[in-house]
């Protein structure tokens, strides 16, 4: 992980949507309504949706823009039924490029979604193709500038909870979880009062690829921008090395 924190990505993110935060309250929205429709509108008995409000906090969602969005979800049986899809495809150079979305139209997701590797010189390709060189873990992500824990004693409260790994970065800690155990784990370092800049399960790229062609930079970059528009994508990964 060392060398490849994804927090500057995530502060430069947070500063773009204070700009726009429709887009991030939409997303979150989105999955808030999933959510509730899974597993009910009860964090206490719903871990997907205590991970989303920590997300929805994280992201600087009001209180009640959170509550009225569950309320929402438990109420309205004929609420819009969003499902999860996922694309993936190659940038320029041979970039694996990860793209998930949650919609209620498939069709108009599916032509977006290829219009934006189009127009960055890349190609959709078939399920599988790239995302075998990721693994999927939960990522916590501590600002250093917003917790006053001894680095060692936050990895050993992370471990306890039991995280995997622990990386100390230039401006962040990152906290590395199996999925499976990503919740529990969020769930005890919050207990403990320890700030979280992000808190996700994401797709880590085993390897990570440099472009030096500057074509190819701005190429994979319209891609990226294209799908970050897309209201309908909640998430896109990639092992481009920025």
């Amino acid at each position: 992980m060392s060398g490849h924190s994804k927090f500057a990505n995530i502060k430069h993110k947070k500063e773009k949507n204070d700009a726009a935060k429709g887009k991030i309250f939409t997303i979150i929205g989105r999955e808030i309504a999933v959510a509730v429709k899974e597993g009910g509108p009860d964090p206490s008995n719903n871990s997907r949706l205590r991970d989303v409000i920590a997300k929805a906090k994280a992201n600087n969602m009001p209180n009640d823009t959170i509550d009225r969005g569950i309320k929402k979800a438990a109420g309205d049986a004929n609420s819009v039924n969003y499902e999860y899809v996922s694309y993936e495809g190659y940038g320029p150079n041979g970039i694996a490029i990860i793209v998930d979305a949650l919609t209620d139209n498939k069709n108009r997701t599916a032509a977006n979604v290829r219009s934006a590797f189009t127009k960055g010189n890349g190609n959709v390709g078939t399920p599988g193709c790239v995302s075998f060189m990721f693994d999927k873990k939960g990522l916590i992500i501590v600002d250093k500038e917003e917790c006053d824990m001894d680095p060692d004693e936050l990895m050993m409260a992370a471990l306890d909870a039991g995280a995997e790994d622990f990386s100390d970065e230039e401006d962040s800690y990152e906290i590395i979880t199996d999925p499976d155990v990503f919740s529990d784990v969020r769930q005890a370092l919050e207990d403990q009062g320890i700030p979280m800049a992000s808190a996700e399960v994401t797709m880590i790229p085993q390897t990570w690829v440099t472009l030096t062609d500057e074509n190819a930079v701005k190429s994979i970059q319209k891609t990226l921008d294209l799908l970050e528009d897309d209201d309908d994508v909640q998430a896109v990964y990639h092992n481009w090395d920025e």
